[in-house]
């Protein structure tokens, strides 16, 4: 492998090559979420970093450093999940456009549910200083539901 110039690519006899300022980053959440509100849009406390290449991501949310298409995941465990509850949207919002996932847990479940996770992975057209941050919005039901320290929010620039 090459010597790292800051900022340069780097690569090998193979042809493989690693981008060393490539913007990339994981953050999970550092303790439990309890309780989230009802009929209202929580947003999901990303308060651990596993890396941050580029110290893009702050106060869950990512911020664009350059214009680009970045893929986007979050993988959030719910639990005590109400059947009462009629439908259950998670976002991932950015600058541009908002990515949902949903489920009816009073259509689907006759009771409470231990635990559900909800995955979400989307490539994104985002410009320099666009966001993304995940949230999550209960209609109705008890708030009761609990956000797992084990979710995760990540995302890396593609190209």
């Amino acid at each position: 492998m090459a010597a790292l110039i800051p900022g340069k690519a780097v690569g090998d006899s193979t042809g493989h090559v690693q981008f060393p300022l490539q913007p990339s980053f994981r953050a999970t959440v550092n303790a439990s979420q309890d309780n989230i509100a009802t009929d209202s849009t929580v947003t999901i406390v990303f308060g651990a970093e596993a890396y941050d290449t580029n110290a893009d991501f702050a106060s869950n949310t990512f911020t664009a450093p350059v214009d680009g298409k970045y893929i986007l995941t979050a993988n959030v465990y719910y639990q005590n999940l109400d059947s009462g509850c009629a439908h259950i949207t998670q976002k991932l919002a950015t600058s541009n456009e908002d990515y949902v996932t949903s489920v009816d847990p009073n259509t689907m479940y006759t009771a409470d549910v231990a635990f559900i996770t909800l995955n979400m992975s989307h490539v994104c057209d985002m410009d320099a200083g666009d966001t993304a941050s995940v949230t999550i919005y209960l209609d109705g039901g008890a708030a009761q539901m609990d956000i797992n320290s084990s979710s995760n929010f990540s995302g890396a620039l593609v190209c």
